[in-house]
């Protein structure tokens, strides 16, 4: 059932729940949306100090992110809402950011997610919510919102050099919770609507706040689509650097032809497992592909013949057991057989021909301002045993702040929230085992399997890499699921999915619930989802 918002106003908290209006309805309610627009009224937001309010109606009309993003067209007239807070002793300026549909809302709040070292997705993300009729808020947690993604080098250090632990909290997790009080409070208000459905929509950073949510603060939402969560962050994301230790240690540097050859060979030996031959690996954890076996074969890089070498192949296999210590006891997960190599073992050609490391930036600058504190940090330098000293020191420093992974969800459970992760099984950035090795330990914690599927669901996408792309079908509307189990008690079975081939055939899978994969039939078009059904 849904559950009640804290408002300021002691008449609006005791109000009784209503269905959502229907899109299409007029709003607000007993005045013009222009007029409401233009009087909104400050929020109350504890624990924070509210710095100013600032509206103006949007006109409908087309949405730009700025540079390198996609325009979301037709989107409807909105009240659009910046609200600033500080948190006292903090220093910080948070901005939360909440558009308002003036006509035809749905009678929901969607609060959405960031990316990278961004805590929102900014003026495209508010764009694709409110399209579909929600009222929608972003925030940029005081970090900034047009800084870049990967990086997070105007935040992260105070000018004593130390990491700035207020605006790591607010980027974690706090300003989520504003932006949620935030947004609710001003969604009652505008439309005067005492009761609504919540939902958190987000994919990688996105992923990890909406399970920051249903550990943290589990009465914020009724449901939360958390896609690729990049939960166990103090754990993965030194393990990002992993793939250039290697190469580094190794004295073995891959070109992106040589790591291609070998992620398409095991791709090529695996395929078929599921009963296809799709070029897509339905279950890569089985897949025992062995990387020596290309050991003599060639691969042709910009015009040179490159022949692998025994080298190549230890390298290769190192990066996809994943970082070990000394003693060759795992760390973390490392990259399966199905995803590609070249984003975290990534190299680049010199002027003479040789190769450098390019590490993933997020990784490479958790390295250089969370644990050495040193924007000059060369990681390139990092041993075998300075790698494992440096990731116990993340695990030590920042599991609590920042790991997300407290297999604890029983408040959620018990406040009636609803919760779908999908996970593509080709993610090149974010291990897809982090996100079953969470559903495993929340079992653990929570009474197995079933009493889990009753409010918390994982569906792993074969060959889908991060937050969609790849050659597998993607996820079309995961939270419409999130909604029809909130709303209607419909628990998701499976989750559609689809994809377009490059020939143009459009392929259809129904994601199937985790554990479960999905089998071919025997019959029928294996492009179609129909021609499949779902088994351990």
């Amino acid at each position: 059932m849904k559950r009640s918002l804290t408002l300021c106003c002691a008449v609006l908290a005791a109000s009784m729940l209503t269905a959502p209006a229907r899109a299409g309805s007029d709003t607000p309610a007993g005045t013009s949306p222009e007029a409401a627009c233009r009087h909104i009224a400050a929020p109350t937001v504890p624990g924070a100090v509210v710095e100013s309010v600032t509206a103006r109606v949007q006109p409908a009309g087309d949405v730009s992110g700025g540079s390198g993003s996609a325009t979301v067209t037709s989107v409807p007239a909105v009240c659009d809402v910046t609200v600033v807070v500080s948190h006292p002793g903090v220093g910080d300026h948070v901005s939360t950011r909440v558009w308002l549909p003036l006509s035809s809302w749905n009678g929901r709040f969607q609060a959405t997610g960031g990316g990278g070292y961004l805590a929102g997705g900014g003026a495209t993300a508010l764009a694709a919510a409110v399209q579909t009729h929600y009222a929608a808020a972003t925030t940029d947690a005081g970090v900034g919102s047009d800084n870049n993604a990967l990086s997070p080098a105007s935040w992260a250090l105070n000018a004593q050099g130390q990491v700035n632990t207020g605006l790591l909290e607010n980027f974690a997790g706090r300003s989520l919770h504003d932006m949620a009080v935030i947004g609710k409070q001003l969604t009652a208000a505008f439309y005067d609507r005492h009761s609504f459905y919540s939902y958190w929509n987000g994919c990688s950073t996105g992923g990890r706040q909406g399970l920051m949510m249903a550990q943290r603060y589990p009465h914020d939402f009724d449901g939360i689509s958390a896609a690729a969560p990049a939960i166990n962050w103090d754990r993965f994301i030194p393990a990002e650097l992993w793939p250039q230790v290697v190469m580094n240690q190794e004295h073995d540097l891959l070109s992106s032809c040589e790591l291609n050859a070998f992620t398409q060979a095991a791709i090529k030996a695996c395929d078929a497992d599921d009963g296809v031959t799709d070029g897509v690996v339905d279950d890569p954890d089985h897949c025992g592909f062995d990387p020596r076996t290309l050991i003599g074969t060639t691969v042709v890089c910009a015009g040179r013949t490159l022949v692998i070498s025994a080298e190549d192949a230890k390298v290769v296999s190192l990066i996809w057991q994943g970082p070990v210590t000394g003693r060759g006891q795992r760390l973390w997960y490392g990259l399966n057989r199905s995803a590609p190599l070249t984003s975290l073992a990534g190299t680049t050609a010199t002027s003479d021909g040789s190769l450098t490391g390019a590490p993933f930036p997020i990784s490479d600058n958790w390295f250089k301002y969370f644990l050495a504190r040193d924007p000059s940090f060369d990681t390139s330098t990092l041993s075998y045993a300075d790698f494992e000293r440096y990731f116990r020191q993340s695990q030590r420093e920042y599991n609590r702040v920042i790991g997300t992974d407290s297999p604890d969800l029983s408040a959620f459970k018990a406040a009636g929230g609803k919760m779908v992760t999908w996970h593509g099984l080709a993610d090149p950035l974010i291990f897809a085992e982090g996100t079953v090795d969470y559903r495993k330990r929340v079992e653990q914690a929570m009474g197995g399997a079933r009493q889990v599927d009753s409010f918390y669901r994982v569906f792993l996408a074969p060959g889908v890499g991060h937050c969609g792309g790849g050659n597998g079908p993607v996820p079309t509307d995961p939270l419409a699921a999130v909604v029809d189990w909130v709303e209607h008690g419909k628990a998701p079975q499976t989750l559609p999915a689809a994809t377009t081939t490059a020939g143009g055939t459009v392929v259809t899978r129904n994601l199937c619930r985790y554990p479960l994969h999905a089998q071919y039939r025997g019959e029928g078009p294996t492009t179609s989802a129909d021609s499949y059904t779902c088994r351990r």
